[in-house]
């Protein structure tokens, strides 16, 4: 029987080449995805998520949650994201009980949520600024551009309007505005095959213009790369255009992005409670498994056996260490 032609996409290859190794180092953030369901179904969503998804992070879990992160002082950070994570029914009692722990928490904040509500059950949603004032959360927004073209062609149409409403109601309860504390960090990521530009240069841009056009602040701009998997590799694939991506991604391979890539610091627990290295391995159903072989969960948290494990890689990874690398808090290097 013939072997299989070895992908030349192969990351673990890449990585030997660079006589690179990459274990855990910590495991100081526990992001949690807690549902599929969203208002929106953009074209580059990693995680598939749209109004249609039901999946939604279980009462049960998101206690052994919240036990994980009492019986661990160590994982400082909870990253809550979905979907739109403020659908979830539990979302706010899971946000106040993690910051009464004395957790760092960041909301992937779904901007206009605020506008459109529970799509439903057609609950405004609209005192959430005022929710995350309160709870002293960092707000982490995505706004694939500061202008509307560009914002409307990935998000869809009127998407910007109503970004640039919710950016505002955040400003308005001191979100971006200095010596506040209350942080407002937005996402960019490009629109189609490209690998971002420089997060810095691009963050000057950002401010600037919705400054200048809309009087809106904000704190950081996080660059991401647009990951090949899920409803982003489908459309690279029926366009003819993923070979040419993911040779993209291999040229601007970067050692440096390789070391400090997230999941060497991070946890990602799925709606059913599943442990992964990274939301991207998540969303390819490539669970953490214990040393028996099994499905590693939040219900059997062992923290020492999580730290010892072998982080899970493949071709899609290529997208996080790729020119300045790509994490869920944008550039690493």
């Amino acid at each position: 029987m013939a072997s299989r032609p070895e992908s030349p996409y192969d990351f673990e290859r890449v990585l030997r080449r660079h006589a690179l190794e990459l274990p855990p180092l910590d495991i100081g953030t526990l992001q949690l995805n807690i549902t599929k369901r969203c208002n929106q179904a953009c074209r580059h969503c990693h995680v598939d998520a749209s109004p249609a998804r039901t999946e939604m992070l279980s009462d049960r879990a998101i206690e052994a949650c919240l036990e994980v992160l009492a019986r661990h002082a160590h994982i400082h950070t909870v990253d809550i994201t979905g979907g739109a994570p403020e659908l979830h029914p539990q979302f706010r009692m899971l946000v106040e009980r993690a910051t009464a722990l004395g957790k760092h928490v960041i909301v992937r904040h779904n901007l206009t949520v605020q506008i459109d509500g529970d799509p439903a059950t057609h609950t405004a949603m609209d005192d959430f600024p005022a929710f995350f004032a309160a709870q002293r959360v960092e707000v982490v927004s995505s706004l694939p551009y500061y202008q509307a073209f560009f914002t409307d062609t990935q998000r869809g149409s009127g998407v910007f309007a109503k970004s640039i409403e919710a950016l505002r109601r955040l400003n308005a309860v001191g979100y971006g505005q200095d010596g506040s504390g209350l942080i407002l960090n937005l996402v960019y990521n490009p629109v189609g095959p490209y690998l971002p530009a420089a997060q810095a240069s691009l963050e000057a841009d950002y401010k600037r213009s919705l400054f200048e056009n809309f009087g809106i602040r904000f704190n950081r701009l996080y660059t991401i790369t647009n990951m090949p998997i899920n409803r982003f590799r489908l459309h690279l694939e029926k366009s003819g255009q993923y070979a040419t991506y993911m040779d993209k991604l291999l040229a601007a391979f970067n050692p440096a992005a390789a070391a400090a890539v997230m999941c060497r610091n991070l946890i990602s627990v799925d709606h059913d409670g599943h442990l992964y290295d990274c939301d991207f391995n998540q969303q390819l159903g490539m669970k953490i498994l214990t040393p028996s072989g099994q499905a590693a969960s939040i219900f059997d948290f062992d923290y020492p056996q999580l730290l010892a494990r072998r982080i899970r890689f493949a071709e899609h990874c290529l997208g996080c260490t790729a020119g300045a690398g790509s994490s869920c808090g944008g550039a690493t290097v």
